[in-house]
């Protein structure tokens, strides 16, 4: 069949590899792509958020499933605008309806979800402009640190933890005040702050029927050591050694089956992938208890890039089942090697970053997989585009070995202010020892 894959980073890079390699993938289009999906497909030029040209292309390509990468897309209701199109409603969307996709669309949203399936996840309140005074006050009742969480789509920048309360009062007033985050931060979620490790799990779900992908640990600030401002991930680690089966069956019993339910309990069309970012808290009994901090309706960036070089399955096989409420026939294969992913980022990033640096030492790595994120042809040559670059992983027996292997791959790759954190995966393998 022919597929159209939205998206141009690295998730997009490695899903695309992934489906290539299916022998029921006639034709893979990804749209816009970037030159490392070009090596998996076609790139073609569409614009994410023009459904009617990709309406067209799908026509004029004679498409029979859509992968959609971004969430953005799915939040502006693409599976429903495929879905109401009496020429178009027999395509595949591989992702959740506009309504479904308001679990990443809408923190608000997702929070009321999780109360109502008594899904485990930290108290909070929402406020808006206004109720800005009743939010100091809640502020006020609390205990540092503060997160203050922008109800909608920030590109991951909207969510800020802070020690002080005085501080925390002033950005509260420039998040609904002063439209900090644009219409993102018209409502403000404030919640309890929980202490523990951080770590995503992927579900692929037909709406009825469910796998657990693979977990993955993504290391989100730009300094060694979790420091500094935060990014869109610069490395991640899979599987997560302390997801051990114990925590896996407590994450399937009290989130993944209520998620799941409750999305077919009220009758919301989801026919793709729930990212469930979680927080393991220490237990009264000494083990770990899953949180759930939020959910994405769509592959984590960059743990797709650990997470979907494990996956031994036919990817196509798994949609298509997907599409057709037929998942529970199909099995996951996984590869039980471990993964470790390092990006490599433009200088400056993740604030004002250079681009059109030349990229060279690509064809020095020769035992890792590099998956393109922000690069793009210029005159015969690969140069920087973005601020996150390209992403190195290392499939290995040892987590530590695949560590070092994707940190000596990182630095054969150059360009002018090139820069990636060498502590990726370091905290895992301490609590290892």
């Amino acid at each position: 069949m022919n597929i159209l894959l939205l998206g141009s980073g690295g998730r997009e890079h490695a899903i695309a590899a992934k489906i290539a390699e299916s022998p029921k993938c006639s034709k893979l289009f990804i749209a816009p792509g970037n030159p490392g999906t070009a090596q998996c497909g076609t790139n073609a030029t569409l614009k994410l958020d023009d459904f009617g040209a990709i309406a067209k292309f799908v026509k004029t390509n004679d498409i029979q499933m859509i992968v959609v990468g971004p969430e953005a897309p799915l939040v502006d209701g693409i599976s429903d605008y495929f879905a109401n199109d009496k020429t178009l409603h027999n395509v595949m969307v591989i992702g959740p309806s506009k309504e479904g996709a308001r679990l990443e669309g809408s923190k608000d949203y997702a929070k009321q979800f999780m109360q109502r399936y008594n899904i485990p996840t930290a108290a909070y309140k929402t406020f808006t402009k206004e109720t800005f005074k009743d939010g100091v006050k809640f502020l006020e009742t609390m205990n540092p640190p503060y997160v203050l969480k922008a109800d909608g789509l920030a590109a991951g920048k909207g969510v800020l933890i802070l020690d002080n309360l005085e501080q925390a009062k002033e950005e509260l007033s420039h998040m609904l005040n002063d439209a900090k985050f644009g219409e993102a931060s018209a409502s403000v979620v404030i919640e309890q702050y929980l202490s523990g490790i951080e770590l995503s799990v992927f579900v692929l779900t037909d709406g009825k029927h469910y796998k657990i992908l693979p977990s993955a640990k993504d290391y989100k600030r730009i300094g060694e050591g979790d420091t500094g401002l935060n990014t869109g991930g610069m490395g991640s680690i899979s599987p997560v050694p302390f997801a051990d089966k114990a925590f896996m069956q407590k994450v399937e019993r009290n989130i993944v089956i209520p998620t799941v339910k409750g999305l077919q309990k009220e009758n919301i069309q989801y026919k793709g992938f729930i990212f469930l970012g979680l927080m393991a808290v220490d237990a009264p009994d000494g083990t770990l208890s899953p949180y759930v901090i939020e959910y994405n309706v769509r592959m984590g960036d960059p743990e797709t890039e650990s997470v979907f070089p494990r996956i031994k399955s036919d990817i196509v096989s798994l949609f298509e089942a997907t599409w057709e409420g037929e998942l529970n026939e199909e099995s996951l294969e996984i590869d039980d090697r471990y993964a470790a992913c390092v990006m490599l980022t433009a200088e400056g990033y993740p604030e004002s970053y250079r681009k059109g640096d030349v990229i060279t030492g690509l064809d020095n790595v020769k035992d890792s997989i590099v998956f393109h994120a922000g690069t793009k042809s210029n005159e015969n040559k690969l140069v920087t585009n973005g601020g996150r670059v390209l992403c190195i992983t290392t499939l290995s027996p040892s987590l530590p070995n695949a560590i070092l292997q994707s940190m000596q791959a990182a630095e054969l790759v150059k360009w002018k202010g090139r820069y990636y954190r060498r502590d990726i995966g370091q905290d895992l393998l301490k609590k290892m020892l």
